[in-house]
């Protein structure tokens, strides 16, 4: 909605002057013939709080999930229009109008009337945890601080973005290979429970001795269709022990401990948490905030326990006047290229661009270490189902073989 300015005549010669409420200036001229008046001139003079397409009490209620690229969107769209000179409220609300997605619609609709009742923007956003996190929070709060609220928004655009796209392109890796275990593990399920049984009474039949492959074959059988029910409770008390034991400090160190020293798996994990540390610290940093502040800040968007408690000592000694690069290369975790960079960034003033050279390093490496992954698990995977099935097909063959060569 939208306040309009018009100038109409009413009758031969009075001529008024006033403003109306209306969706569009279509709908404001179709007003003023209402009203008896011949529009003259109109024009858009102030725009009203964003509409939902629920009623103005649904701003109060609590919203559902916002897709994380909306907030990407979001981010990017109103630095554009903060960088055209449009005021922060309009452009909610310009941008409110143009969404699609009702949750966010709520969600702008309360945060236009905080900015509108003296807020602060960040302040206002700080209210959404789920949608804004920590870490962007943050970095508006500083863009506003520093009168770079644009600057500020288009960074955590692009952070946010690439952040994405990683994340997406190692879904996309392994969606093949998740795929094809999926369909195996089902066919291996399907051949011992509805066709194996089949075939066993046929070959009990027989009364003839069966090779070891098919009794393998037929215990495996057996066990599966008589112990499913218990088969599928242990794999549940196993998830949620697993679970129960992340939720413990103990817990999590281990696992991460573990996934660190896994193989080639391990090494991937390490690379995309140093690169997702180092490109948030440098986001941090160039966008006006405290190293100290920044490193808190950027801690908790790893997920590696085992890493972030070498940060969390490191931050500690930095707080104590030391260096935070020569603590990192004590510790023995970080890797010695990475550690001297911080260093030399740290002396020289230019620690942003040092985590950048860091970020881009590790990115591109997280990103050959995928499609090498991708290209190791898809034969494997095809490998294994193979030589599963293959032996499933010989074990029953193997009875039949035998029958032919008695039958000579």
């Amino acid at each position: 909605m939208a306040i309009y300015k018009y100038r109409a005549k009413k009758g031969l010669e009075h001529v008024v002057d006033g403003k109306i409420e209306a969706q569009s200036e279509k709908d404001a001229i179709e007003k003023i013939h209402q009203m008896g008046c011949i529009p003259l001139h109109i024009e858009e003079c102030l725009r009203s709080e964003p509409k939902t397409q629920a009623s103005s009490s649904l701003g109060a209620r609590m919203f559902g999930r916002i897709p994380q690229s909306e907030i990407t969107l979001f981010s990017r769209s109103l630095a554009s229009l903060l960088r055209a000179g449009v005021p922060i409220l309009k452009a909610i609300s310009i941008i409110s109008e143009q969404s699609e997605n009702a949750n966010l619609k709520v969600m702008l609709y309360n945060i236009y009337n905080a900015v509108k009742d003296g807020s602060r923007f960040s302040s206002a956003l700080m209210k959404y945890p789920k949608a804004f996190s920590y870490l962007y929070v943050a970095i508006i709060n500083a863009g506003e601080d520093s009168g770079s609220l644009p600057d500020a928004l288009l960074r955590i655009a692009e952070y946010r973005a690439k952040q994405e796209d990683m994340l997406s392109r190692i879904r996309m890796a392994l969606a093949y290979p998740v795929l094809m275990a999926v369909v195996g593990i089902a066919t291996v399920v399907f051949m011992l429970t509805f066709v194996v049984p089949r075939l066993t009474n046929i070959f009990t039949s027989i009364g003839q001795a069966l090779p070891m492959p098919t009794r393998i074959l037929i215990s495996v059988s057996a066990g599966l269709r008589q112990s499913w029910p218990w088969i599928i409770l242990s794999l549940a008390i196993a998830i949620l022990s697993v679970r129960k034991q992340l939720n413990t400090q103990n817990g999590r160190m281990f696992f991460s401990a573990f996934k660190l020293r896994f193989p080639v798996f391990g090494r991937f994990v390490f690379k995309s948490e140093l690169a997702r540390f180092s490109r948030t610290l440098e986001l941090l940093i160039r966008n006006g905030i405290p190293i100290l502040k920044a490193i808190d800040i950027a801690i908790p968007v790893l997920e590696n326990e085992l890493i972030k408690n070498q940060l969390r000592r490191s931050y500690k000694d930095l707080e104590q006047g030391g260096s935070f690069g020569k603590s990192l290369k004590e510790s023995k975790l970080i890797p010695l290229f990475v550690t001297n960079l911080i260093i030399v960034g740290e002396e020289s003033g230019r620690l942003d661009e040092a985590l950048s050279e860091v970020a881009n390093i590790y990115e591109r490496e997280t990103d050959e270490t995928t499609k090498v992954m991708t290209n190791l698990l898809e034969p494997l995977m095809i490998l294994i189902t193979g030589l599963i099935v293959g032996f499933i097909v010989i074990a029953m063959l193997l009875p039949i073989f035998e029958i032919n060569v008695v039958v000579k």
